[in-house]
């Protein structure tokens, strides 16, 4: 990675989901090192794990593997730090989820991977029966293809169910193809429901709804896709879904949220009431988010420039405000990081300039961010508007 950027965590850390090397929770940020001579493109934050991609292809897990979520022999419980998934490191991995204990990536072939718990067949393998029907445990501890006639662009896991999206914008929800929605654009998948947005704008939803998480103004679950409510007009450029909750972004940089509103995970202040409707954000207004990030009962914003808000449950330090508090109010993450090692020790002390994050990614009960070191020019700018 190169110095100027890094990999940030915090949150819950028994399983080593933050990569510190240890099993203790953060209630601040805190830089994972063993990521800082890579470049990290992208991270995931799984239940009780976690994933980093890389430009040239690599991909790094860390956390719980006790079901072989990491990719790594199963005599490995935990893994506090990470390291790179061997099994995938003769192809260029471009996008990868993480599941309830399974994981799913795709590489720039098309070509989808799947390992881990594999007992309803999340893993794209019929599941294995005993003699009176009853579905018996089943985990692929190396990574191995799935879906093999599909090109595929996007993976998306949940709870114990996978979802994939093909190049020709067709979903797959493993093993059978998604019936309605048509040109999918994004899938977003939460512990039992699922989101997807077409390229006209269009937000469908199915799977379990008893919090209204999938914004039809009821708790009813759906078998097949159906229209989210309540957000005609707006023009979407984002969705994200966490345990039980779901939220829309708009290309006005405006945060809608809907679902399980227990702990303030939907960010509407004092009101923790569920909503069965999409709801605007009132409290991220004028704030230009350009990426929402749902864990299982936490949520986290990402301004245009660079800054993170979180909100919800707050034990276990995951919204990295240094007190375990819980509140439905986004509270700003402080980026507090020394500058990176391209400034110099004797220009360190007078170094200007600030750390801003380009990408975060939720867990269960953590987070992840990659944040990029920002030089302060207003100095030069001003030598130079006087010149």
């Amino acid at each position: 990675m190169p110095s100027d950027s890094v990999v940030i965590a915090w949150g819950a850390g028994e399983d080593g989901q933050l990569g510190i090397g240890n099993i203790e929770e953060r209630e601040w940020i805190c830089q994972v090192k063993a990521l800082q001579d890579y470049s990290v493109s992208s991270v995931v934050g799984g239940s009780r794990n976690s994933l980093a991609l890389c430009d040239d292809g690599k991909l790094f897990t860390w956390g719980w593997n006790q079901r072989g979520t990491l990719g790594k022999p199963p005599e490995t419980k935990t893994e506090t730090v990470p390291s790179q998934v061997k099994a995938l490191g003769n192809v260029k991995i471009v996008q990868a989820a993480i599941g309830g204990w399974h994981c799913l990536a795709v590489d720039d072939q098309g070509r989808t991977y799947a390992w881990g718990g594999n007992e309803y067949g999340q893993c794209g393998e019929d599941p294995e029966k005993d003699e009176t029907g009853r579905l018996l445990r089943r985990d692929i501890v190396v990574p191995q293809r799935c879906a093999p006639k599909l090109k595929v662009r996007q993976v998306a896991a949940g709870g114990t169910h996978s979802v994939v999206l093909t190049r020709e914008g067709h979903q797959i929800f493993v093993p059978v193809r998604v019936q309605g929605p048509e040109k999918v654009r994004l899938i977003a998948v939460g512990a039992f429901h699922n989101l997807a947005l077409e390229e006209d704008g269009t937000l469908w939803a199915w799977g379990n709804n008893e919090y209204g998480q999938l914004g039809t103004g009821d708790t009813q679950p759906r078998s097949q896709p159906i229209r989210v409510q309540g957000l005609s007009g707006l023009t979407l450029a984002d969705i994200a879904a966490g345990g039980w909750h779901s939220t829309a972004l708009t290309n006005e940089g405006e945060v809608y949220g809907w679902g399980r509103g227990e702990h303030g995970r939907l960010g509407f202040g004092d009101d923790k009431s569920s909503k069965m409707l999409p709801q605007k954000v009132q409290l991220l207004a004028g704030e230009d988010i350009v990426q929402m990030s749902c864990g299982g009962t936490h949520s986290v914003a990402l301004t245009r420039d660079g800054r993170i808000f979180s909100f919800g449950r707050g034990d276990h330090g995951r919204l990295g405000i240094g007190r375990k508090v819980t509140t439905g109010h986004p509270m700003e993450v402080p980026i507090n990081l020394p500058p990176p090692k391209t400034v110099s020790e004797d220009e360190e002390e007078n170094a200007e300039g600030s750390w801003r994050a380009n990408l975060i990614a939720c867990g269960g009960r953590h987070t992840l961010a990659i944040v990029k070191w920002s030089p302060d020019n207003s100095n030069n700018n001003n030598e130079n508007n006087t010149e």
